[in-house]
């Protein structure tokens, strides 16, 4: 079984989403946030909220399976956030496998959050993917890039000021 998701800094996340898209890996950032999905967003996230993550996991498995990077969070990325990655990257191997099982021999933990299988690429399962989740959440990333609309679509300043 491959390892937990790891985390990925605002910082980092901020830095591939201000390259040209041509120069940069091909990414998702999935915004798990429930009825808190207020305030802003990250510029071109998918909003799933964490109550639909049972029927929505396998729908996004198959629709994300081309993206070299997925980045899950939610406010603070201390539950919903990881859950869903962990859920995620368990769903993803499932899939993936032709025996429902992780075959050893088929597939490969690489690092933290990485699940590589060998075989034809079609469908995407045979892409190393990338599983991150976002560290400190939508709430650590509005404080250094709310107000960057580059970064942050939609963003309420006046929601996160007594917020922390």
């Amino acid at each position: 079984m491959s390892s937990p998701p790891s985390y990925i800094t605002r910082e980092d996340l901020s830095a591939f989403l201000l390259k040209p898209v041509t120069a940069r890996p091909s990414i998702a950032v999935i915004d798990v946030r429930d009825d808190d999905h207020v305030g802003g967003h990250i510029f071109s996230s998918t909003h799933v909220p964490s109550s639909t993550l049972d029927h929505k996991i396998p729908e996004l498995v198959r629709t994300l399976s081309g993206k070299d990077i997925v980045i899950f969070h939610c406010a603070l990325s201390q539950q919903r956030g990881p859950t869903a990655a962990r859920r995620y990257a368990l769903e993803r191997a499932r899939l993936f496998s032709s025996t429902n099982q992780i075959d050893s021999a088929a597939h490969t933990a690489t690092r933290a959050g990485e699940v590589e299988k060998t075989g034809d690429g079609s469908k995407g399962e045979g892409t190393k993917q990338k599983i991150y989740i976002l560290d400190g959440g939508f709430v650590k990333w509005q404080e250094k890039y709310g107000p960057d609309s580059r970064l942050t679509e939609e963003y309420a300043r006046d929601i996160w000021v007594d917020y922390c």
